[in-house]
């Protein structure tokens, strides 16, 4: 008599690694933040305000305007090699950032490397529709995005070590761009399109992951086409894109540059201090990826879709808000740390929730579809900074950075507002019977 087969532990490998993939774009993302505002930077360039802000929107505007081709070509021809293309030219733009000679190169380099990385997110989300079993897909979206954080959390603390330790800034980029080769050509190794073209995931595992899925069988017929028309009339879809556009103006205060130079300007900490209390307020804001995802599958499971997915993605804005105006009153290293961390904590709990309802309005269109909205979310982190530094030029008279954060939290508000609109049951292209 055969004994009996376990289900081979493949789709975990693949959920892993896609999440040490995110770990990676984040730290290579926000690795800039602590670079321009480090001794050794400041002692090599001068750049003005304006500049500043360029370098940091040039990355977002670049991320933000690639998502729907990139989205795009990972439906057309497959997330294995558009992802691992995806990662090698991200990392060799974040080491061409440490061969940066003055304020040109620099922007070029973080443009490029913003291109590079807008596919991975739209990727990565259309790959949990085959890779996490359906009724966990708000703690496996959780898991990717909260790699993503860990990377957001750690860039700060590692960076400051990185350019400290070596003596240089230049350290942090080709040191960080080399590794990325590496996680290149593992993502490479481990993933495939679907369980059922990997070698090693056996008949159970399939049948565990084809669970609500009908036939389960990878697509022979990937769009070829953007679905503009569908894209455009959606009042679904424009509700999606609009809390993600406010969420993320609301958010880039603590991921970007701005919190630094608060502490480094308003607090007058110094960089150590900055670094790790900057990566202590998004270590506790990471815990909320995690338990929204969580949170997301047990409240869908009991409320539905629409209620379920709504709740998490909606009530925790109008939180983040609220704490945003009572972290200003903070003057400690400690008591900053939590109550901007809390912000983070709140400001990401819906993610989980937002994945899983772009999962499930978009159809075949998986990627394209999610490239859409992130579009819009990263067109809110890229005037975020100009917005910020217009209402500090115009209302911050004592330039305590308080009118700014109040924008910010207003932003978060506007986010809630719209995510009681969005409807994971209503798809945004109708399939035909």
């Amino acid at each position: 008599m055969p004994s009996p087969t376990r289900p081979t532990l493949v789709r975990h490998q693949i959920l892993a690694t896609a999440t040490m993939v995110a770990f990676l774009m984040y730290l290579d993302r926000i690795c800039l933040s602590q670079i321009i505002t480090s001794d050794s930077f400041e002692a090599e360039f001068h750049f003005s305000k304006p500049q500043f802000e360029m370098i940091t929107s040039a990355f977002f505007w670049a991320y933000a305007l690639f998502q729907v081709p990139a989205g795009w070509l990972s439906d057309r021809f497959g997330a294995r090699m558009l992802i691992t293309i995806y990662i090698a030219a991200w990392s060799l733009f974040t080491a061409a950032t440490g061969f940066a000679t003055g304020f040109v190169t620099l922007f070029i380099a973080r443009m490029f490397c913003g291109l590079a990385e807008a596919g991975y997110y739209p990727a990565s989300s259309s790959l949990l529709t085959r890779w996490a079993h359906i009724e966990s897909r708000g703690f496996a979206s959780g898991l990717i995005t909260w790699g993503g954080r860990v990377g957001l959390a750690l860039a700060p603390i590692l960076t400051v070590k990185v350019i400290s330790g070596l003596g240089s800034w230049r350290w942090a980029g080709w040191i960080y761009g080399m590794a990325g080769i590496g996680v290149a050509l593992c993502f490479w190794r481990v993933f495939r399109e679907h369980p059922r073209q990997h070698p090693r995931c056996n008949d159970d595992e399939i049948m565990l992951l084809s669970t609500g899925r009908g036939s389960f069988m990878p697509s022979k017929e990937p769009p070829r086409r953007f679905p503009w028309a569908a894209a455009w009339s959606s009042r679904n879809l424009w509700m999606a894109s609009s809390v993600q556009f406010f969420t993320n103006i609301g958010w880039a205060f603590t991921a970007l540059s701005y919190f630094p130079r608060y502490l480094k300007n308003v607090k007058h900490f110094d960089d150590t201090t900055s670094g790790w209390v900057t990566s202590g307020a998004l270590f506790v804001g990471i815990v909320g990826i995690l338990a929204g995802g969580i949170m997301t599958d047990r409240l869908s499971t009991r409320f539905g879709k629409r209620i379920g997915y709504m709740l998490p993605m909606a009530l925790t804005k109008f939180i983040a808000a609220g704490l945003y105006c009572l972290a200003l009153w903070m003057d400690n290293a400690w008591t900053i740390g939590i109550t901007f961390g809390l912000v983070a904590f709140f400001g990401d709990f819906g993610l989980p929730a937002m994945w899983t309802t772009m999962q499930d309005i978009s159809g075949k269109h998986q990627a394209q579809l999610f490239g859409w909205a992130n579009m819009w979310g990263n067109f809110g982190a890229a005037v975020m900074p100009m917005l910020f530094g217009m209402v500090l030029a115009r209302f911050d008279t004592n330039h305590d950075y308080h009118e700014g954060v109040w924008m910010c939290a207003a932003a978060f508000v506007l986010a809630g507002v719209f995510a009681l609109f969005v409807n994971a049951e209503k798809p945004v292209i109708q399939e035909s019977a």
